[in-house]
């Protein structure tokens, strides 16, 4: 097995297209609106990194690290996040969902990032934590634009807001993360990573 990466839209499509068929079990499109395998599956802008665990040509596992630059309690920060994790249903349980969310976390510390933050769906949190991220109690990630805000805290969407902290600066301001609503807005296209 290994974790390949490269640029979402630099990624071979032999492995987009396996990766396009994993997304489509965990997320259904709508009927006839799939999109073909070399469209881009995020806005360009928030620099979309696949990974993927693959053994013997097969993805068991795909991730996107997607980043950007934020404002935050008077500063500014690079901040990046994962989004479409997604294990091959028959390989669920075995740890490789962990293992690349934990590869992620380090590819965000190698990019010298200050921080990392992002939601998942509740029953997923023990996993995000076993694999390095935190949660960060009463946090609430905004998400679209500003004029049309997507709160991770909105009714009926059962979330919970992990990350952590890479560089100095974002260590010794972590506390502004918590109990706080953080202006992501990554766009149209992601809404929330």
């Amino acid at each position: 097995m290994q974790i390949l990466s490269y640029p979402e839209e630099a990624t071979p499509i032999e492995l987009r297209t396996q990766v396009r068929d994993l997304q489509e079990q965990a997320w259904p499109s709508p009927a006839g609106r799939v999109a073909p395998v070399g469209a881009p599956t995020h806005d360009p802008l928030l620099r979309p990194r696949s990974m993927l665990l693959v053994d013997e040509g097969a993805v068991l596992a795909a991730l996107d690290v997607l980043s950007k630059e934020i404002s935050h309690a008077g500063a500014r920060y690079a901040v990046g996040g994962l989004s479409t994790v997604v294990t091959r249903q028959d390989r669920r349980g075995l740890g490789h969902g962990r293992r690349l969310v934990a590869a992620a976390r380090e590819t965000m510390i190698a990019r010298q990032l200050d921080l990392g933050l992002f939601t998942c769906d509740r029953p997923l949190q023990a996993l995000y934590e076993r694999a390095g991220w935190q949660t960060l109690p009463g946090t609430v990630l905004i998400g679209g634009i500003p004029s049309d805000p997507f709160p991770s805290d909105r009714p009926g969407f059962d979330k919970v807001t992990l990350g952590d902290f890479f560089s100095a600066r974002a260590r010794q301001d972590r506390m502004a993360f918590h109990d706080s609503r953080v202006e992501l807005y990554p766009g149209e296209i992601d809404k929330l990573w």
